[in-house]
């Protein structure tokens, strides 16, 4: 297709013109949230397991690009490949890097970061000559944040051990080489620091850079925290790309600002048509979008990617879009795909690639970064966890999910169900979470002889009730955020319900804080440990609603 021709279809999808034609893909039909309210019904691609995927199959795709938990996703184009990683708070082994060649199917190839280092915010991801760098700011004592380095020579790795640069106080970096050769960092603030040409330590002091567009005073916002800093050199000019508004709170809030400038040591202007995205309504399908790169697509066209919450599901955490931007006469951009509701035309040129994997576990292969991470993990918490005889074993830590550190998985849909298979050894307790923090989770466990009730972060003591011994099979279902769980005795072959039913649409950042998601959690507290064994996932799209 011509560009002239996609340009004009993307301004027609946005405008709302193509709504009858691409609402007869032929795809199976979901009721969301978003069709209640007038927007037209969402349809998915059908991934590893029916799990939700962009690709449409029909030169379409409909966001999000990588759905779940993946926020302030760092893009980096390496000759015909793609590669991106995301912000993995406490999540260890961390900073999954993900690979694609046509920008919509995306597949993750394995974890970057394996020190544990606290908190880890946005980073960036970047190619310096033939070495691999992530910057990435971390909170290691939980007392100021850092930001460190990484490098590799193989975007597969090994990648290095943390390097500390020694600029305390910052986050968000955006690595740029300047009009000088020299190597820069731009943090939030939006301020400044040069890096020695290695890029493993700075060359200067931080020092300020760019004053921010600022919005109207009675826009509705969280606050104006101009973060996120991206940089990019196209043709005469350096782009720095922001979010402002705040990353969650109303979700009218975050929003992408861009400014220019000759020069990376300024002066720059403000882009005349900030900002360039921005939810404009509870009634959209994407709230709080921002924190966006620019990144050129397979046929040289061009693209934005960014995050956003999902109307409805929040729990979920920020999850990854892809918008096309055009170049205008005057130098500037614009964003192409409006509120993101309906399909868009896939980026051309490009050859597609795996999409997602699959979650389901026998564990025969270690899949830690991968899938698995423990949430906030001591220093030498791997250790717990040892595979054999398609098993994996998990030594037990503290008294309950609460101060046990539990094994996470993350999950990209909205309604789905999962099964498992746990055998405690005498004095283990062990249970299946759908875990947010230490503060916010439910689920189940088993103790010796006792069946055990967490709701919203508490035990439910009066709901305790006597279990039979021997290995136990447990199944949540999580449907329009109302969750489910039975269990088996007897290998799945008859199932108990579990008596309470929880609700669990209101565990995520605007609640509980810390940025995260509502993912699946496994848990071993008590003396000893357990062994985990045939886990199973499945999507339940055609029941999301």
């Amino acid at each position: 297709m011509p560009d002239t021709s996609r340009r004009d279809l993307f301004k027609a999808i946005a405008a709302g013109a193509l709504v009858a034609p691409l609402s007869t893909l032929a795809q199976p039909a979901v009721t969301t949230a978003i069709a209640k309210q007038d927007l037209p019904m969402q349809r998915w691609g059908h991934g590893p397991e029916g799990q939700r995927i962009a690709d449409l199959g029909d030169g379409t795709y409909l966001n999000p690009i990588v759905a779940g938990d993946h926020p302030d996703p760092s893009i980096l184009k390496d000759g015909d490949d793609y590669y991106m990683t995301f912000s993995s708070f406490y999540s260890y082994p961390g900073l999954v890097i993900w690979h694609s060649t046509d920008l919509v199917n995306w597949a993750p190839i394995g974890p970057a970061l394996h020190k544990t280092l606290g908190d880890i915010w946005a980073v960036d991801l970047c190619k310096h000559g033939d070495r691999y760098f992530i910057y990435l700011p971390a909170n290691p004592t939980g007392n100021g944040w850092s930001i460190f380095v990484i490098w590799a020579d193989d975007i597969a790795g090994p990648w290095s051990e943390p390097v500390d640069l020694e600029i305390e106080g910052c986050i968000d970096p955006g690595h740029v080489v300047g009009e000088d050769g020299k190597r820069y960092l731009f943090v939030n603030g939006i301020r400044r620091v040069r890096l020695r040409d290695d890029g493993l330590a700075t060359d200067g002091s931080l020092e300020p850079a760019y004053s921010p567009w600022r919005y109207p005073d009675d826009w509705v916002t969280e606050n104006f925290a101009p973060e996120g800093p991206k940089l990019l050199r196209h043709g005469d000019w350096f782009y720095l790309v922001t979010a402002v508004g705040g990353t969650a709170g109303p979700v009218t809030g975050h929003m992408v600002i861009a400014a220019r400038s000759r020069s990376i040591h300024g002066p720059w202007e403000h882009c005349p048509h900030n900002p360039l995205v921005r939810t404009q309504s509870e009634a959209e399908p994407w709230w709080s979008r921002g924190h966006a790169t620019l990144v050129e697509g397979p046929a040289g066209d061009w693209w934005m990617v960014y995050h956003a919450y999902e109307n409805g599901f929040r729990t979920l955490g920020r999850q990854t879009l892809l918008e096309p931007i055009e170049w205008t006469d005057d130098g500037w951009f614009r964003a192409l795909g409006g509120d993101l509701s309906r399909p868009m035309p896939k980026p051309a040129g490009g050859r597609k690639s795996a999409a997602g994997f699959a979650l389901s576990d026998d564990f025969s292969k270690d899949r830690f970064g991968t899938q698995w991470a423990f949430h906030n993990p001591g220093p030498n918490e791997r250790q717990r966890a040892r595979y054999g005889e398609r098993r994996l074993h998990l030594q037990a830590s503290g008294t309950s999910p609460v101060d046990s550190s539990p094994l996470t998985c993350g999950v990209p849909d909205r309604c789905y169900e999962v099964e498992v298979t746990l055998e405690p050894a005498p004095g283990a307790e062990a249970g299946l979470l759908l875990y947010y923090n230490n503060k916010a989770f439910v689920g189940v466990g088993f103790s010796a002889d006792t069946i055990k009730n967490f709701q919203y972060a508490e035990e439910l003591v009066w709901a305790r009730a006597p279990r039979k011994p021997g290995p136990i099979r447990i199944r949540l279902s999580n449907v329009g955020n109302v969750v489910t769980f039975h269990y088996s005795h007897d290998g799945g072959r008859s199932w108990q319900l579990h008596q309470t039913r929880m609700e669990v649409s209101g565990l995520h950042h605007n609640v509980f804080g810390g940025f995260l998601s509502l993912k699946l959690g496994i848990y071993c507290a008590g003396t000893g440990e357990t062994a985990i064994r045939d886990f199973q996932y499945r999507s339940l799209q055609a029941r999301q609603a």
